[in-house]
């Protein structure tokens, strides 16, 4: 641990994970050692809106969101602010078109869905690419933080990997849904607490806010509204408000780990209120980080870390200008981690909680003869331990992954996008059958895994990013040269491997200098068209679907008992 950190900071760090593994603990008592996925499937959850809501919006902003979002902002500029558009049409549509579905047949798993709608098969891809995604998903999450962390404040990197990963897997296991949840609430306010630090501590050293809304205006960190039409610039109005629009909401829309918190609400009107209320809570973080970037580019105008060799990687900017400014500060530095871990905490914790119940319904109880509710508790807690080793064992392949923004929403987009596109086929289109879909998920992920991977060993020439400058005019151990981002794709750290001697073509350089967030897009509209052009060739219009797997108005205002929908029938012809 550098010098900057003090025994209080040591105590704000300790105090969250101490927070963290008593609600573990506590409600492992209260609930009888009953798991997540058990308590779900005896429809313990009756929660409220708001502590739902809180859980919402910050299960996926984890320490990508602190280390990554500040990071996105300070070298592209304040444009990241047009997120809020897609996080306003995400939660409408999820509440209005995906959350009325779930609810109604009461899932204890999300891809229960695709066995009742279409057949076994198209669930268990489902759930295998689910599992991938997460898994790969959670490795960079464990392992980014703790990278930027240890270069910063001297903190051991396994040994942050390790103890986050033991942390969440504890809390699991040992806890239930419920821990999950009001742990991410107190998660929420520290999250916003460590940003607020670092934002009023920029802004009292630069003389205010007028004073960091000037550096970045005369830094073109404010051209917000770009309108260029391309799909081939990095952030333009249309890349972020389309393809984020696709991405989050095959996050919040379908994914297991949001699905299961609104599912936890005691009425389907509080599920509502509290994916609404959630947009309150995305708002504000996404406010903080863009702040954030701003003032870090306020102290770094005349002397840039990254390009002085101070740090490095982008990432670990913020976490380099906290231990800056909060130094002096006992306590403070500390709540900026916490803050980060706040995160990690979060996300990893939503994963596991998902990956068990995922593998614990759609896996395991298919293979069991009447389970017991121990048995199921068992099975539930063992998967949480089984993929908690799991994820920190994939941390190890995190680190060839680059930027933590691109690198996490790259992954939602490439898998999460056509899984968005087969629940849409489920619940909006009458015609989808289970063999169209089946080939459309297949043609829909092919097609997002080539022109990401592609992109990867391919990376965006600085034209299609569009980098601003960055000075270390003023650096004591740079030059006076005025630096820009060209550098970018020759640095050894953000690239794990050489990719200058690989052949560029222009119809290369056009098709993988596709905006990370088309991703989404395209795996789901190739997914739809697909699964649909093959549904009608292969029957799809003599088959009859049963209404409740459909969007309608008839919707059940409570879980009613919680009943079985795995006993329900489903038509021959859908098989």
């Amino acid at each position: 641990m550098s010098e900057t950190f003090s025994a209080w900071d040591y105590a704000v760090l300790l105090g969250l994970l101490l927070v963290s593994v008593s609600l573990g603990v506590y409600y492992a008592l209260v609930g009888g050692g009953r798991g997540a996925d058990a308590e779900l499937l005896a429809a313990r959850p009756r929660m409220a809106a708001a502590p739902v809501a809180l859980s919402l919006s910050v299960s996926f902003m984890s320490a990508i969101t602190v280390l990554g979002a500040p990071a996105e902002v300070y070298r592209f500029g304040a444009s990241f602010l047009l997120f809020s558009i897609p996080y306003a049409l995400v939660v409408v549509i999820t509440s209005e078109i995906y959350m009325p579905v779930f609810y109604r047949l009461g899932l204890a798993s999300t891809y229960e869905y695709l066995e009742l709608r279409f057949n076994k098969q198209v669930r268990l891809l489902g759930t295998v690419l689910f599992i991938v995604q997460t898994i790969l998903y959670t490795g960079i999450v464990l392992y980014a933080p703790a990278l930027a962390l240890n270069q910063v404040t001297g903190f051991e990197l396994w040994g942050a990997v390790v103890t986050t990963g033991i942390v969440c897997t504890f809390c699991c296991s040992l806890g239930n849904l419920k821990a999950v949840v009001w742990t991410d609430v107190i998660r929420a306010f520290i999250m916003v607490a460590g940003f607020s630090s670092i934002i009023i501590q920029a802004s009292h050293l630069q003389g205010g806010l007028k004073t960091i809304i000037r550096h970045a205006k005369e830094g073109g960190r404010l051209r917000v509204w770009d309108f260029n039409p391309s799909p081939l610039q990095r952030y333009t109005f249309w890349t972020i408000t389309v393809g984020g629009t696709f991405t989050w909401t095959g996050i919040y829309g379908v994914n297991q780990s949001q699905v299961q918190r609104y599912l936890a609400c005691k009425t389907r009107f509080h599920a509502k209120l509290a994916l609404y209320f959630s947009l309150l809570g995305l708002w504000v973080i996404l406010t903080c980080a863009v702040l954030c970037g701003l003032g870090m580019y306020s102290m770094f105008h005349n002397c840039d870390p990254w390009t002085s060799y101070k740090v490095s990687a982008p990432d670990q900017l913020i976490p380099y200008l906290a231990a800056e400014i909060l130094g002096d500060y006992p306590g403070l530095p500390g709540l900026f981690v916490a803050c980060a871990y706040s995160g990690t905490l979060s996300t990893v914790s939503s994963s596991i909680n998902a990956l068990a119940a995922i593998t614990v319904e759609d896996i395991i109880k298919p293979h069991l003869n009447s389970p017991s509710q121990k048995t199921i508790t068992l099975f539930s807690k063992g998967t949480s331990l089984f993929y908690g080793i799991l994820c920190i064992g994939m941390a190890a392949l995190a680190s060839l992954m680059g930027s933590l923004l691109q690198a996490a929403l790259s992954i939602f987009g490439m898998i999460g996008g056509p899984l968005l596109g087969l629940f849409t086929l489920g619940i909006l289109n009458p015609f989808a059958n289970s063999l169209g879909s089946f080939i459309g998920l297949i043609a829909g992920f092919t097609i997002s895994v080539w022109i990401g991977v592609g992109a990867y060993f391919y990376p965006l020439p600085p034209e299609r990013t569009l980098p601003l400058t960055l000075s270390v005019e003023n650096c004591t151990a740079g030059g006076n040269a005025l630096l820009n981002w060209t550098i970018f794709s020759e640095q050894p750290f953000l690239i794990p491997w050489k990719t200058s001697d690989l052949e560029r073509t222009p119809i290369l350089d056009k098709l993988y200098s596709l905006s990370y967030l088309y991703l989404s897009t395209l795996g789901t509209i190739a997914t739809i068209f697909v699964g649909t052009v093959f549904s009608l060739l292969t029957g799809g219009k003599e088959q009859h679907v049963d209404g409740k797997y459909m969007l309608s108005i008839r919707e059940d205002m409570t879980l009613g008992g919680f009943r079985k929908v795995n006993q329900v029938g489903v038509s021959a012809s859908q098989n």
